[in-house]
């Protein structure tokens, strides 16, 4: 069902895109969005400006695959025999195989856009419930073939990819059948899930009983519970509900050795190393993450938006700082530099009212004109506060009186919701982009509070002096957000994008400067991943960041585990 609503060669729903119309104007197509259905007016002059990119000069994907050029399938006969006598859909059409073979890379896009591709599964099987995990991963054994775990397929570090050099089958094993809320506990706030459930089908069921897990990662559209586990997941509202690890009471998972789980469901406990956190991070190593137990909030009364311009970015970091600092941050707060600021406004939908866009133009002036912004160093951050209306006004009032001493103007809610809503159709920008000669990507890091403002500024100069020595003709766009607060330092996110005519190998080169732009934050002292995870995509920088020693530790226990590497993903090892 997935696969007929999404698109088969870049992100999210298949109904839903950007595109330039004959009049040269920006639209997102589809229904499902706040933005859908809307005209964009600001969005070409950005592109071309941004990017140096012209609406003529088009590179339209291939319009459809053909599955007579992809590898045929390497089938175990022994293994589906016993899969169809266990009553355990399979398939190897090739459309299966192809949309289960890749995550959002950029490299992974580009070549489905090209109509290329290497290894891919050769099977895919749908598990119903933990049984039927059980027995796949059994006869796995029994057969020596070759296991790829696979859940919303949003995966950004390669993790999905199959390594071309296993000739054993490779199996998909899909867990979008296992998508149910097993039981709610209403005395614990607790809530026991299958691990394929997708992030909003969760919140929509928990919101039916009138409880939430709070948890938002950019991705909870498609991304389920066990890639969250099996990633270390963060999500937008981590400041009230916790990141993935702490919202987690007990785990399931399928091993080559048997099944893993605590022998009780309890808040915490001192027994030895958790062994919870073998299975968090595990992306698909080691086994199949099948049940999940998480804590479960009930829905909060009242939500408010909110967002304050700062004169610049230090400003704005510096009030984080203090708002983290005091452990007053809302459910989310999210600092943008003044790049991502002009690149919001040119996403602003048409506006039919004259009225409307005359207050716009009034509070532009005013904060340009009257307070001495300058409308190329401001920058905005979104603010989300949740919780009972009385506490919410308060601590709004808290976070606005430290936001002023940094020189923080309130920007009003509209400013602050419309940051939140884009967050899901920014995402799709990137397909509109590659038409049009114009390759790109988003990274992200955590980092200590005093290193933030050098790692930032260093690596976009980094990006841009990279982009400029390997021949990429027009400066790239390089830009950051804080998007996470801790009490010892936040989560930034880097854009990246440029315009690749010319260049004859594009993602070759944007690889490379990659490679750069995370060398470049690690020797600043940021981290190899805050949520994206290792995969296949970092694993080169694994050993530097946990020691040989903690490599070592890994190691054995994979070797334990996983004796004949059924979980051959390859990812971080």
């Amino acid at each position: 069902y997935r696969q007929e609503i999404m698109k088969w060669n870049g992100w999210g729903y298949s109904d839903s895109r950007f595109l330039f119309n004959k009049k040269g104007q920006a639209e997102f197509t589809g229904k499902r969005y706040r933005l859908s259905g809307t005209i964009i007016p600001g969005l070409k002059d950005w592109f071309e400006s941004t990017f140096g990119a012209s609406l003529e000069h088009k590179t339209p994907p291939k319009p459809s695959l053909n599955t007579a050029a992809l590898p045929a399938p390497i089938l175990n006969e022994g293994f589906m025999q016993e899969l169809n006598a266990a009553g355990i859909p399979f398939s190897h059409e090739a459309e299966d195989r192809i949309f289960r073979a890749h995550g959002h890379c950029l490299h992974e896009i580009f070549a489905l856009r090209e109509g290329k591709c290497g290894r891919i599964p050769d099977l895919v099987v749908w598990p119903n419930c933990h049984n039927d995990v059980v027995k796949i991963v059994e006869l796995a054994c029994q057969h020596n073939v070759c296991v790829i775990p696979y859940g919303g397929g949003t995966s950004v570090s390669n993790a999905l990819e199959c390594p071309p050099e296993e000739k054993r089958t490779i199996v998909s094993l899909d867990t979008s059948q296992m998508n149910r809320i097993l039981w709610i506990d209403e005395k614990n706030l607790t809530a026991h899930a299958e691990a394929g459930i997708i992030g909003q089908d969760l919140e929509r069921l928990l919101n039916e009983s009138g409880y939430c897990t709070g948890h938002e990662p950019d991705s909870m559209e498609f991304s389920t519970l066990g890639g969250w586990v099996a990633t270390r997941a963060s999500g937008m509202k981590k400041n009230i509900y916790g990141n993935i690890e702490d919202l987690v009471v007990h785990i399931k998972m399928m091993t080559p050795r048997g099944v893993i789980e605590k022998s009780c469901q309890v808040p915490r406990m001192s027994a030895g190393p958790d062994v919870h956190h073998f299975i968090l991070g595990s992306e698909g190593t080691l086994g199949v993450i099948t049940e999940v137990t998480l804590k479960i909030r009930p829905v909060p009364e009242y939500q408010k938006y909110g967002s304050v311009v700062f004169p610049n970015f230090e400003q704005g970091v510096a009030c984080l700082r203090e708002v983290a600092k005091q452990r007053c941050a809302p459910a989310s707060i999210r600092l943008m530099d003044n790049a991502q600021f002009q690149f919001g406004h040119a996403l602003k939908p048409q506006v039919s009212s004259i009225f409307t866009s005359f207050l716009d133009g009034l509070k532009k002036f005013y904060i340009t004109k009257f307070k001495g912004f300058d409308p190329n160093q401001l920058c905005v951050a979104t603010l989300l506060f949740e919780g009972d209306r009385e506490r919410v006004l308060q601590h709004e009032k808290q976070v606005y009186d430290i936001a002023a001493k940094f020189g923080g103007l309130a920007a009003g809610e509209d400013n602050g919701q419309r940051g939140y809503m884009l967050t899901f159709v920014i995402a799709y920008l990137r397909d509109l982009g590659m038409d049009y000669y114009v390759i790109g990507e988003s990274f992200e890091t955590s980092v200590p509070w005093d290193r933030i403002l050098d790692l930032c500024s260093n690596v976009k100069e980094r990006i841009v002096r990279e982009c400029k020595e390997k021949g990429v003709q027009f400066p790239p766009l390089s830009t950051c957000r804080v998007t996470q607060t801790y009490d010892a330092g936040a989560c930034v996110y880097f854009y990246f994008a440029f315009n690749y005519r010319g260049i004859s190998d594009p993602i070759m080169v944007y690889d490379e400067i990659e490679h750069a732009a995370r060398d470049e934050i690690l020797a600043n002292g940021g981290s190899l991943s805050h949520h994206h995870g290792v995969g296949k995509l970092r694993k080169r920088w694994l050993q530097e960041t946990i020691s040989d020693v903690g490599i070592g530790m890994l190691k054995s226990v994979k070797e334990y585990v996983d004796p004949n590497n059924i979980f051959g993903n390859r990812n971080l090892l």
